[in-house]
């Protein structure tokens, strides 16, 4: 299947349409596995990084199984990063505790829970997006569905996936136009009070007429699939096998154990 170069959503939606070993996978066998990894990520300690790194394995895989292109995931990762950024840049003025020595640098304990943060967040958006990007939105919405969550969320989720690049393209619209209208003077704050205002109106309109067109084509809330897959033996084997794999990892630090078998330590 030919991959266009749009990173928007209907990029999303050719990759998720794609027949690979990780798309044929149930979508709640990785929808499960994926929750999992972050939710463990999630539990380390703030300073831990060296025992985070087995987890790298999880969506590298996925990915790879998938045919995911690494640019891809590289490329939407970034555009998040600034959110995780701002969270943790604080943490270095804020723990100024030395933790450890490396050559003439000492190492604060803000250092160590920034860059622990930093490598906490690229795993869980890795692997989130590497799980929409091998299920497709509308398969993981029926997936989610099925695993008990409330219907009304996931279709709200499903929803905002499906319309947030539209919500985003009016902004830069309008914005565009104010931009022109002022003819190159920098916009003021009241302007920018204006622009939300009325994409507020804009975003209710088109809401109440999606929603008359959708009931008008019959659409009761059901989230329906073109390509339903029931819950194989292999399903259940990937699941099992990523949870305790996950398991492991959080328990013991093997990327510690590994390093000390290769240089001839005790593990």
């Amino acid at each position: 299947m030919k991959i266009t170069d749009s990173f928007e959503i209907g990029k999303i939606d050719e990759l998720g349409g794609m027949d690979t070993f990780a798309h044929r996978l149930d979508a709640r066998a990785k929808a499960v596995a994926t929750f999992v990894f972050i939710g463990i990520v999630m539990s380390f300690p703030r300073y831990s990084i060296s025992s985070l790194t087995p987890f790298v394995l999880y969506p590298v895989a996925l990915a790879s199984l998938g045919r995911i292109p690494a640019s891809y995931l590289v490329r939407k990762i970034l555009i998040a990063a600034p959110f995780a950024l701002i969270i943790g840049i604080f943490n270095p003025l804020l723990d100024r505790e030395p933790v450890m020595v490396i050559g003439p640098a000492v190492v604060t304990g803000g250092w160590l829970s920034f860059g622990s943060i930093m490598f906490r967040f690229f795993l869980t958006v890795g692997a989130a997006l590497t799980l929409v990007a091998c299920t497709g939105m509308n398969r993981l919405g029926a997936a989610l569905e099925q695993l008990g969550v409330p219907r009304v969320f996931v279709v709200q989720l499903l929803f905002l996936y499906r319309y947030l690049f539209v919500f985003s393209d009016q902004a830069v619209k309008m914005k565009r136009s104010a931009e022109l209208r002022s003819s190159g003077r920098p916009l003021r704050l009241r302007v920018f009070g204006s622009l939300i205002g009325h994409l507020l109106l804009r975003a209710m309109e088109r809401a109440e007429r999606i929603y008359q067109a959708m009931t008008a084509r019959g659409f009761d809330g059901t989230i329906r699939v073109l390509k339903p897959s029931g819950f194989r033996w292999s399903d259940g084997l990937f699941t099992a096998g990523c949870i305790l794999f996950f398991a492991a990892a959080r328990i013991w630090n093997l990327a510690d154990g590994l390093g000390r078998i290769f240089t001839g330590g005790t593990p």
